[in-house]
């Protein structure tokens, strides 16, 4: 079917969740806790030592959200792994995902969550040590908002990791916002790594960026990881 939208018309929220791209089952990570494909590998570190230290902090349960979990493989078997060590009261793990395609859970797990939503929309009732979004936001329309929604969501020495090529985020006349969201991004207390494009920050934090999302292209084509990915334009604020 040929695409009748002009050049630069964009798509909101609930039509992007309809788009192809977005259903595409790459999107559906299949990644392992650890190993060869694994957030581990991805990470650079082990989800579960998060979990560790975020233990010695004064509230209920450590906690690790992951945001596009895909199939949530890998918060399914650091369930086990956390139910084999005797910490599953002492630990939390919830994974959010536009498409219902988990994995069977093997065992019932009490600190186990696996939520088919969108992360436009899904709020959380409760912090998080560890937060990350590997890959999901390429397909994700208000990239920003997750990212400083999210950083709203950590305690105060969480972390969150995602997984952003700030290419794709774009101006209403489709240029790249540039060098000048990177350092709002910086004053904001978020660290971007550009040969990695991967963003992170530490602890709770309050953000706001001069940004107004406009909406979504879908066909933007394929970003760096050879997957066809979405363009997010805003219009900066005055």
């Amino acid at each position: 079917m040929v695409d009748q939208r002009a050049s630069f018309e964009l798509l909101g929220n609930d039509a992007l969740e309809q788009s192809a791209v977005v259903a595409n089952c790459a999107m559906n990570r299949e990644r392992q806790l650890s190993g060869v494909n694994s957030y581990t590998r991805e990470l650079g570190f082990n989800p579960l030592d998060v979990l560790a230290a975020g233990r010695a902090e004064p509230m209920a349960a450590a906690g690790w959200l992951d945001l596009c979990c895909g199939t949530g493989r890998a918060l399914i078997q650091a369930a086990g792994e956390l139910r084999l060590a005797g910490l599953t009261e002492r630990t939390a793990l919830v994974g959010v995902d536009l498409v219902d395609a988990f994995d069977p859970v093997p065992a019932p797990s009490l600190n186990l969550e696996l939520i088919c939503d969108s992360v436009a929309n899904w709020a959380p009732t409760r912090t998080f040590n560890l937060i990350t979004c590997l890959h999901g936001l390429h397909y994700v329309g208000d990239k920003l908002a997750v990212l400083t929604r999210a950083a709203g969501w950590l305690t105060p020495t969480g972390r969150l990791v995602a997984d952003l090529d700030l290419s794709s985020i774009r101006l209403p006349d489709g240029r790249p916002a540039g060098q000048r969201l990177t350092a709002r991004l910086r004053a904001a207390g978020f660290s971007y790594d550009s040969r990695r494009r991967r963003i992170s920050c530490t602890g709770r934090r309050d953000v706001r960026l001069p940004y107004s999302y406009v909406g979504a292209d879908d066909r933007a084509g394929a970003n760096y990881t050879g997957q066809p990915a979405v363009h997010s334009h805003y219009a900066e604020d005055h």
